[in-house]
């Protein structure tokens, strides 16, 4: 009887098939982080918005620029006479130039300032005669009144934007590293079903033959072992739909991992977790600093502002100045082109005014106000649903430690209570019924376990894609993005 207890524990004790790849939880992560499409379009994404955050900066730094756009001009055209009159005439001239210009934005008027120099030459060949037109320094500035400061709105705005894209980024590689989790569990939940069902199987399969002599000598029933014959046939269903599921489930992980090779892979998730407790008001604390959703939520707010000094501007009277000063002369060759040279002003002024729109330019104004209040009421509901979420994370995850701690003990109390059952049956000592019973147990407290883990870890990542803090280490998780 001891002997064939020995040879039955050793069936039930699990299987090994062929060699696979061994992945841990931080193994997997790491690659998910690393490989995964879903990491690889987050870094493509805030790729993105970290160079359209240099482009939005250097509209606020000098721009230097040197153009020329010479002509030649041979053909026949209508010019106009010294009397007015006009005559078709052939010209034969080409004209070259050359310009160095130096502008700056100016942010808080929205205006434009610039240095520019220049010069231009004229040779006309019919004559054999050139000319120059220089103008040393010219100073100018141009400026919108009363319009839309584009300038001002996006030094307020795109700001806000980049650091909710870097804080998405960071959000993102939590996100990722809890969904790794989930699948990951997944797959551990798929191989401990086809150890169960391989194991379960063996047992099955002992069982029977066991029972065959037992019925044989007529120690049980006929109706006991045409039991365990089902038991048996169950059990070699339930090993070829777990094998299913593996495939499944690996299939899946390895996609999501971005791993093409088709080879095995095997998890094995850690049995206990680090029990610590989330302080609820630093995990507030952390989450309001640092998730991506309080920045957007302020972006909103200024773009709708934004819109309303926008449909204001478009409303109102328009004006559009244009000044400048410098120096020019003109002679027949380059340095006298410099000598002496006179003075010259230029001044506009474009005026619009609104006389009649029809209620177009109030309409806007109405709309964009109502806008503000709707994105300010969505704001601050947005809000109070995310201290909501936070602590709803942080109490859930300060009380799954403690389950898994359950769930590792009852696993470990379902297994020993499977082999006293087990021995107990095989002793003649208790019925088939009581030997499923505790088959039964086993198996839903070792799938309990994983679940178990699976939640904690999910937790875990998710608390730190709302914190942005690893409340493990005491550290901000931002400071570690990888390089773009």
């Amino acid at each position: 009887m001891k002997r064939l207890i020995g040879i039955f524990c050793l069936l039930v004790m699990g299987w090994t098939g062929a060699e696979a790849e061994r992945l841990s939880l931080d193994d997997a992560i790491r690659m998910a982080q690393a490989h995964s499409p879903e990491a690889q379009a987050a870094q493509h994404t805030y790729r993105a918005a970290y160079w359209s955050y240099r482009s939005f900066r250097a509209n606020y730094l000098p721009e230097v620029s040197l153009t020329s756009t010479p002509y030649l001009n041979r053909q026949i055209n209508r010019v106009t006479q010294p009397d007015g009159t006009e005559q078709f005439l052939r010209q034969n001239q080409l004209s070259t130039d050359v310009s160095l210009s130096v502008s700056q934005n100016i942010w808080f008027t929205g205006g434009n300032l610039f240095l520019q120099t220049s010069a231009q030459r004229m040779d006309e060949f019919s004559d054999h005669t050139e000319a120059y037109n220089t103008q040393p320094v010219t100073i100018g500035y141009q400026q919108s009144l009363f319009g839309y400061n584009s300038l001002k709105w996006d030094r307020r705005i795109e700001p806000v934007r980049f650091r909710e894209a870097r804080k998405s980024y960071a959000e993102t590689l939590e996100l990722i590293a809890s969904r790794a989790c989930e699948l990951f569990f997944d797959l551990a939940t798929a191989q401990a079903n086809l150890d169960i069902a391989r194991a379960n199987y063996a047992s099955a399969d002992t069982l029977y033959r066991y029972a065959r002599g037992r019925y044989n000598i007529g120690n049980i029933t006929e109706n006991e072992m045409l039991q365990l014959e089902v038991n048996k046939l169950t059990e070699e269903t339930n090993m070829m739909q777990a094998s299913i599921e593996v495939e499944d489930a690996m299939l899946t992980f390895r996609s999501f991992l971005g791993i093409r090779e088709d080879e095995p892979i095997e998890v094995f998730p850690a049995d206990s977790v680090t029990a610590f407790e989330v302080p609820l008001d630093q995990a507030l604390e952390k989450a309001f600093a640092h998730s991506p959703d309080i920045e957007m939520y302020q972006r909103l707010k200024l773009e709708s502002r934004s819109r309303l000094a926008s449909a204001r501007a478009n409303r109102g009277l328009k004006a559009d100045l244009y000044v400048q000063f410098g120096l020019s002369q003109t002679a027949d060759n380059l340095r006298a082109s410099y000598r002496n040279p006179l003075d010259q002003q230029y001044v506009s002024l474009s005026v619009v005014i609104p006389i009649l729109d029809w209620g177009r330019g109030k309409g806007q104004v109405r709309v964009a106000k109502s806008n503000i209040e709707l994105v300010d009421t969505q704001v601050e509901q947005g809000l109070t649903d995310f201290e909501l979420n936070v602590r709803k994370m942080v109490r859930q995850f300060n009380l799954q430690a403690r389950q898994v701690q359950v769930a590792a003990r009852t696993d470990e109390t379902a297994r020993r209570r499977y082999e006293v059952a087990l021995r107990l049956y095989l002793m003649g000592k208790s019925t088939i019924l009581d030997l499923n019973a505790a088959t039964t147990e086993k198996d839903t407290a070792r799938r309990n376990h994983i679940e178990a883990l699976k939640t904690y870890w999910t937790l875990y990542y998710g608390l730190r894609s709302m914190t942005q803090y690893d409340f493990e280490h005491n550290c901000p998780l931002a400071d570690n993005l990888p390089e773009i």
